[in-house]
């Protein structure tokens, strides 16, 4: 099998699916991608087996064949390679391989493509397409919200729930969640699923900045997402997601209204006088003034800053892990958002003002405990 391409083309190609590669000790295979040749066409491959990537372009090739070649050299090799015309030459029965570029002859050994994982296909699938640009707003606002903890295997991806109005994403760890919501774009029919992070991670870096069309199909195992000469299918987490409308608050008086930026930079100021354990930070409402304030008594570290905003509701303290807040406002892009509390023990909605009106966006953190410093 032989077979030329331009470097920069096809190092694009492998870049884009190369996040699907597997470090895998158990089936070195994985650390492969796998090329194969059909009618000029070259399609490759990447599986961790719970994520696979698949890419094509073409070549110049006059025999069909599949080959798995080492991830890691042929990235390594084109990296450092000027724009040119490559040749790879593969024997077919040792699986040897020559890459010919300019002057240059570089060997490496491959792997019997047929020992290559089958990549699925969805079956028996439903379908919404979405832009590329709503696919894309919906991982980053939710993504940094999911859990790490294995023990809740159904926290650790994003619940995408579809009904005949509108798509819903929602991420928590239980101590914030996010709920994102679109009402202009819809299913046929009412499903739910759950995506995996590293799943929705991989699509956030492939999805292209113009706002191609992204068909996505699902089953009850599988996700299937396909934009331009992509496709990445992977496999949904077999789990319930926790009822997380029974934990937003729905009766929240206390409304504190003010600039995003403003708040998210007093936020970053003081918090780097807080404990470095808990992050606490005091917000201290009274009438239209906000004082935050945080302190590390281990280390007689204190901050104060004073914030003017827009608040109705009774005077009242309330205490948050500092990072939370932080990464929830730069998660939006508005001017303006609000706080809406009831109780200091109880959590707290943060609230995008103006913006799209298709979107809707709920992020939802909890409360922390106050130390007794005034």
């Amino acid at each position: 099998m032989r077979f030329i391409v331009s470097t920069s083309t096809l190092l694009k190609q492998l870049q884009s699916v190369s996040g699907a590669l597997s470090n895998s000790t158990v089936l070195p295979i994985l650390e492969n991608f796998l090329f194969e040749i059909k009618d000029g066409n070259l399609t490759i491959s990447a599986t961790d087996l719970q994520t696979s990537m698949t890419t094509s372009l073409s070549v110049e090739a006059k025999e069909n064949g599949r080959i798995a070649i080492p991830s890691r050299i042929l990235l390594e090799t084109l990296k450092s390679l000027p724009e040119q015309p490559v040749t790879f030459s593969v024997d077919d029965s040792t699986f040897a391989i020559e890459i010919s570029a300019g002057d240059g002859k570089y060997k490496l050994s491959g792997e019997n493509g047929e020992d290559f994982p089958k990549i699925p296909t969805v079956e028996n699938a439903s379908s919404v397409n979405l832009p590329a640009s709503v696919l894309a707003e919906a991982i980053n606002k939710t993504i940094f919200a999911v859990s790490n903890d294995e023990l809740r295997p159904a926290m650790t991806g994003v619940f995408c729930q579809l009904t005949t109005d509108s798509l819903t994403f929602v991420a928590t760890d239980a101590h914030k969640l996010v709920r994102y919501r679109r009402k202009d774009a819809k299913a046929a029919s009412t499903t739910s699923f759950i995506l995996p992070k590293k799943a929705l991670t991989l699509l956030k870096s492939a999805l292209p900045t113009d706002d191609v069309n992204v068909s996505v199909e699902y089953n009850t195992t599988s996700a299937f997402f396909k934009f331009g000469n992509i496709n990445m299918v992977c496999r949904l987490i077999d789990e319930r997601y926790p009822d997380y409308e029974a934990v937003i608050p729905l009766n929240n008086p206390n409304k504190l209204s003010i600039d995003r930026q403003s708040f998210l930079g007093s936020l970053s100021r003081v918090a780097i006088y807080a404990n470095k354990t808990t992050h606490q930070v005091r917000l201290k409402i009274n009438g239209s003034e906000l004082n935050i304030s945080s302190e590390d008594i281990d280390f007689a570290n204190e901050a104060h800053e004073r914030l003017s905003c827009q608040y109705e509701g009774e005077d009242m303290e309330i205490g948050f892990n500092a990072r939370f807040l932080i990464e929830m406002l730069k998660n939006l892009a508005c001017e303006e958002v609000s706080l809406e509390m009831s109780t200091p023990n109880r959590a707290g909605l943060l609230l995008p003002q103006g913006g799209d009106e298709n979107e809707d966006v709920l992020m939802l953190v909890m409360p922390v405990m106050l130390n007794s410093y005034a």
